[in-house]
């Protein structure tokens, strides 16, 4: 056995010293630098029994093969939305999340439906506990094998023997190899077990996906360096009282991070909801003062939201500004708009806006909506509710031109609006006959179409 040693390793960014201080040189963190007990060994391939590949020639970038990569289907829309088609043979995908936001559940219920060979280790729940939860799920899943297993020189034992086509692991804070001595979960136990995957993944082109716990700021634990390593980073979002579940991409290779995908958590897992704006518009009878409802996009898909603004008068000297899922300095500058250029007098008024459905936007075409729904509370007038706005609202009061234009007013159309209001400015060539367009240029204008 070789000699043992210790090292110093920052638990935040993975930075490692040879002795302890108080701060990281790199990540300017205090008190974040832990001993950990480390084994210098010779290490084998993932493979043992497997032949040292040749090494990799340099090749002119004209003789490199272009042609397209070949994408994996998940039979999961939201999902293959996000990754940007599919999962691509031989990536790395790192899934966070809160506890019990559902990661496991989506990535089984995943797996039990992928047509390939998968192999789902789990290093939390026993094979008795995920067979109950696909039961629940599914029952069927001729595809899926189950292995409760923590050490992954085992786990590519398995692997080599049954050659699975996909491999999810859950979680790679549970993982631990024999090269290192400390435990895991540690810093040096993640990079160190996330550098076989890789290997692993690369040399046989199978797609690895890993779950990853996350820390009380919201991070994914572990350095910060997991995911530089990995090719794609997945956040799964959503409060535990509510039953909507958002999946985001924060870091993608081989697609947009742009992209959306939407969940509903059931008894039976989780469904896709195809259509968000279902879920943001709320269903009501009668037409009450203060909503607006306001044409969005995330990523490529449009989005039909709810914005609701109460204007009362201050109680108190200073009045109050307060905002959910907005920016409340944006809120700001549009009520300095509206008092200056509109001649509201709004300057001794609270306002409170909130975006429904618990989703935050920063897409500035929503800025007509915002300042619909302010007037319609503060001159108790409703909006219609088959009356939607797609617009950018200017310091100087005007309404400024929005991008995809077309594609927001089809989905107004597709979702039976009758009007909607957008910029003068935009260039529309397409005829939408189930619609009325109509183009502003100023705030005045559209008070004026709204409350006469």
């Amino acid at each position: 056995m070789a000699k043992i040693k210790t090292s110093f390793f920052c638990q935040n960014c993975g930075t490692q010293y040879s002795k302890w201080q108080g701060q990281c040189n790199a990540c300017k963190e205090w008190n974040t630098i832990v001993e950990e007990v480390i084994q210098k060994e010779e290490k084998t391939s993932w493979k043992p029994t497997s032949e040292v590949k040749k090494a990799p020639k340099p090749l002119k970038i004209a003789e490199i093969d272009s042609s397209q990569e070949v994408r994996m289907d998940t039979l999961d829309g939201e999902l293959n939305r996000v990754l940007g088609g599919g999962i691509v043979p031989g990536s790395l995908i790192l899934l966070g999340g809160e506890p019990g936001i559902g990661k496991s559940t989506l990535l089984l219920q995943i797996s039990l439906k992928l047509p390939y060979k998968t192999l789902y280790v789990s290093g939390e729940e026993s094979q008795k506990q995920i067979k109950m939860r696909a039961e629940r799920i599914t029952p069927e899943g001729d595809n899926c094998y189950i292995l409760t297993e923590t050490k992954t020189q085992n786990i590519f034992r398995q692997i080599e023997e049954m050659e699975p086509e996909i491999v999810i692991i859950d979680s790679i804070q549970t993982l631990h190899t024999d090269y290192i001595e400390s435990t895991a979960g540690s810093i040096s136990q993640i990079r160190e077990c996330t550098a076989e995957l890789i290997k692993f993944a690369k040399e046989t082109n199978v797609p690895v996906i890993l779950i990853g716990h996350i820390t009380k700021d919201g991070t994914i634990a572990g350095p910060k360096i997991l995911e530089h390593m990995v090719d794609t980073v997945l956040q799964f979002e959503g409060d535990r009282n509510h039953v909507y579940r958002i999946l985001r991409s924060l870091k993608n290779r081989f697609g947009s991070t742009a992209e959306l995908g939407i969940y509903e958590m059931l008894g039976s897992g989780l469904r896709e909801v195809s259509n968000p704006s279902e879920i943001l518009l709320s269903h009501r009878e009668e037409e009450l003062s203060g909503t607006a409802i306001a044409s969005t996009l995330e990523g490529m898909r449009p989005l039909m939201i709810e914005i609701q603004a109460l204007v009362s008068t201050a109680v108190y000297g200073t009045p109050q500004r307060s905002t959910t899922g907005y920016n409340a300095k944006r809120l700001n500058m549009l009520l300095a708009v509206l008092e200056k250029r509109a001649g509201f007098r709004l300057g001794t008024k609270d306002v409170f806006l909130n975006v429904t459905g618990g989703i935050s936007v920063d897409d500035p075409a929503i800025d007509l909506a915002v300042v619909a729904a302010i007037l319609s509370s503060n001159e108790d007038i409703p909006v219609g509710k088959d009356v939607c706005f797609a617009g950018e609202v200017g310091l100087s009061g005007e309404i400024r031109p929005v991008n995809r234009v077309e594609q927001r007013i089809q989905e107004a159309e597709k979702l039976g609006f009758a009007t909607i209001f957008v910029s003068k400015y935009n260039k529309i060539s397409t005829k939408f006959p189930g619609i009325k367009v109509v183009l502003v240029s100023k705030i005045e204008e559209v008070v004026e179409h709204l409350f006469g």
